[in-house]
């Protein structure tokens, strides 16, 4: 089976790896433009780029997916577009090439969850479970009926990096059987329960802002395990913007109720929140290394004071 596969993160680097050494002829790979990188002035390839260049295999990086695009794909013959989070929304004459189907993986159990960071809104609504969705495409965004799905636990302790490393292992684990169903033909896509539909907000360096007093202790919770890593969570005091990087539950039974806003304690920074009280462990002030909280304590305790 010949496929040409669009993707850019690294989950979707691992599954296009995944496909190179088993059954399928990856006949080219679609990704997103290099970017500038952060170290000097070079360019930085898309994870699936730089897989895609180490299996040597034809890439694509258009900025527009127009009409000289179309003429330089157009020459590969391949039997299914496999698309794993590429970032642009696939035009109808690319949906409309492949010989058997064009193939979207998302990471969530559609129609919930359609969008960008379908892994973040299952962390930040605190479900039990999400899964992977095979689903045929069509012109909108996570509308295409859906062959099959996939389903994984949530534990409470997993956080982004861990829930997409999970799922990306689950694709990978039945991709290769459920590809191979639909080529003969015995997994039909059935259309989404349009009752159900749910979407993704975007997500960007503001939605990791913490407003204390404004928001509960479990939100905020969720918000460090769906913003693991980016955008990370942070909070303003006397205009200064710190980083969370390390939360903890506060024990009223050993530390009592808090009295103010913010106070030192043996686990760290207390803070109150809208309903009850959470500790920080580690901080990050603005141009400094991440410290744990009690490091500050006496060369912040006046800053945290006023």
């Amino acid at each position: 089976m010949k496929v040409l596969f669009a993707g850019s993160p690294k989950s979707s680097a691992i599954i296009l790896n995944s496909l190179s050494i088993g059954q399928f002829n990856i006949v080219g790979v679609i990704s997103k433009p290099d970017k500038r990188s952060k170290r000097g002035g070079g360019k930085e390839q898309s994870p699936v780029s730089a897989e895609a260049s180490r299996l040597g295999i034809p890439t694509f990086k258009p900025d527009l997916l127009d009409q000289s695009f179309q003429k330089e794909i157009t020459s590969l013959e391949f039997d299914f577009i496999i698309v794993s989070a590429y970032g642009k929304i696939l035009p109808e004459w690319l949906l409309n090439l492949p010989k058997v189907a064009p193939v979207n993986i998302h990471f969530s159990l559609l129609p919930n969850y359609r969008g960008a960071s379908p892994i973040q809104a299952a962390i930040l609504n605190n479900d039990k479970k999400t899964g992977v969705s095979v689903m045929k495409m069509s012109i909108g965004m996570d509308e295409g009926p859906v062959y099959c799905f996939h389903e994984q636990e949530i534990l409470r302790s997993d956080h982004k990096i861990d829930l997409e490393k999970k799922l990306t292992s689950l694709c990978i684990k039945n991709l290769s059987s459920d590809l191979k169903k639909i080529f003969d033909n015995k997994l039909v896509p059935v259309e989404q329960n349009i009752r159900e539909i749910s979407y993704c907000a975007k997500i960007d360096k503001l939605s990791g802002r913490i407003d204390f007093r404004n928001e509960k202790t479990l939100a905020i919770f969720q918000k460090h395990k769906a913003f693991f890593e980016w955008p990370g969570l942070y909070f303003e005091k006397n205009n200064l913007a710190i980083k969370i990087h390390g939360l903890a539950e506060y024990d009223n039974n050993i530390d009592g109720p808090l009295d103010k806003m913010f106070k030192f304690i043996s686990s760290g920074l207390a803070v109150k929140t809208n309903d009850t009280s959470i500790v920080i462990t580690h901080l990050q002030f603005p141009g400094k290394r991440i410290t744990p909280s009690l490091d500050a304590a006496n060369s912040h305790a006046e800053f945290f004071e006023n």
